[in-house]
């Protein structure tokens, strides 16, 4: 029986042996840094060349930690800015463990640094952003012009009130980089190396979209009505000017008319008197045909006249029914 047994210790030594040789090795890739710890507590520096290592086995264990870059990306939080206005902002950063041995006793795990993370880059975050206004928070650079709105004037160009944005002295990257500053402070206590930090995205808070909106309306109607008010003086200023010049023409083309009219007249007048004095009996039959003319004008089928016994032509009309009535 005791034959029939031996197998079986050789078999579960041989097991045991296997599996103590197994716990004894362990291998670090490129991309891991270890601490190996006994009972919890680290033993030795961390091991950060990749290869095979030895440990002592079932007292000691093995933590792995990532060597590349590692990503945080914040929750929205709102935050009011110097000038009393309230944006969400949402935040992205990278950084990497730079000291395993201070990140494993203070933090343990990636979980705990990435809360960790949220609280110092949030609070930095906050007491940056609160320190200056909005302008400097949207600008990426305090050397770039915008484009703003200009009010015509005369011949000059001058530039609006309205819609224009100040001169900014700070500038979002600048913004950035206090951040950044403030926090990499905090952060290397846990031996976490922050690498960068952007602020991903700005927006106003829903609390007061309305509002800004109903501004934006406001400020555009204003600018509207200022060019369609200086449109209608301008406008009117034309048509003035037109009116102007179509009087002064009417009044030479009157002035002309007139002048060639006196001219034709007085040719007229000179024509007559000519005729006069060079035929009586000429000038007596003429005037005897205009006034034939004047009375075909005057008299009709159903015309009425009411003549004075000295007018011209009551005479007339006497001369003839005398000379009609003689035999």
């Amino acid at each position: 029986m005791k034959n029939g047994c031996l197998p079986l210790i050789l078999v579960g030594a041989a097991l045991a042996l296997i599996f103590v040789l197994n716990d004894a090795f362990y291998t670090v890739t490129p991309i891991e840094q270890v601490i190996v710890t006994q009972f919890g507590n680290p033993v030795g520096k961390p091991v950060e060349d990749p290869g095979l290592h030895f440990k002592t086995p079932l007292v000691q264990s093995v933590n792995r930690f990532d060597k590349r870059f590692l990503e945080w990306s914040g929750s929205p939080v709102a935050i009011p800015t110097k000038d009393k206005t309230y944006i969400r902002v949402d935040t992205y950063a990278r950084w990497r463990i730079e000291d395993p041995m201070k990140y494993f006793i203070r933090l343990h795990d990636e979980r705990s640094a990435q809360s960790r993370l949220e609280d110092i880059l949030g609070s930095e975050t906050r007491n940056v952003i609160a320190k200056n206004e909005l302008i400097e928070v949207v600008r990426t650079d305090k050397n770039r012009k915008p484009i703003h709105d200009e009010i015509v004037k005369g011949d000059e160009r001058e530039a609006g009130t309205i819609g224009v944005l100040r001169p900014i002295s700070v500038g979002r990257q600048k913004i950035e980089e206090e951040i950044k500053a403030g926090a990499s402070q905090k952060l290397a206590e846990f031996g976490i190396l922050l690498l960068d930090l952007r602020l991903k995205r700005i927006n106003y808070n829903p609390d007061v979209l309305d509002r800004i909106y109903q501004r934006m309306i406001s400020e555009r109607l204003q600018i509207s009505q200022r060019f369609r008010s200086e449109g209608e003086g301008e406008s009117a200023k034309i048509a003035g000017q037109r009116d102007r010049d179509l009087n002064e023409i009417q009044s030479a083309a009157y002035r002309q008319v007139q002048t060639i009219r006196g001219e034709a007249d007085a040719k007229a007048t000179g024509i007559y008197a000519m005729a006069y004095t060079q035929n009586p009996q000429a000038a007596e039959f003429f005037t005897f045909l205009k006034s034939m003319e004047t009375y075909r004008k005057i008299f009709g089928k159903e015309s009425t006249l009411v003549l004075s016994t000295d007018s011209d032509v009551y005479g007339l009309l006497k001369r003839a029914s005398v000379k009609k009535a003689q035999p």
